[in-house]
């Protein structure tokens, strides 16, 4: 019965793990922050990458060859638009149909 009531008097890190928790909750919600600003990063370098590979010709031809003992026919291909394919795209901005919604909860008005 003595060892009960000596722990439940003893606070002695009762501060410490109050600071603790504080300072835990404020890292938690840097990583947060950090996180979406991560992703919104990758999400926008991804969307650059591919809107490189989009705008690649991808139009080719070869003409027909004729030789003394054969020939060839000629091919060609010309690449149409894709799904939000455009030429103005804005300068720093992703493109390809992404946008990342930065409303936070003030601007909610």
């Amino acid at each position: 019965m003595r060892v009960l009531r000596n722990l439940w008097k003893d606070d002695a890190g009762f501060v410490f793990s109050a600071e603790l928790v504080l300072v835990a909750t404020i890292l938690v919600l840097g990583l947060l922050v950090g996180m979406t600003a991560v992703r919104d990063a990758v999400v926008s370098e991804l969307s650059d990458v591919a809107g490189a590979i989009q705008d690649l010709n991808q139009s080719y031809e070869f003409f027909g060859v004729v030789g003394h003992s054969g020939e060839t026919a000629g091919s060609d291909f010309v690449d149409g638009l894709d799904h939000c394919d455009s030429t103005d795209d804005a300068s720093g901005s992703i493109d390809n149909c992404i946008t990342i919604d930065a409303t936070t909860i003030g601007d909610e008005a």
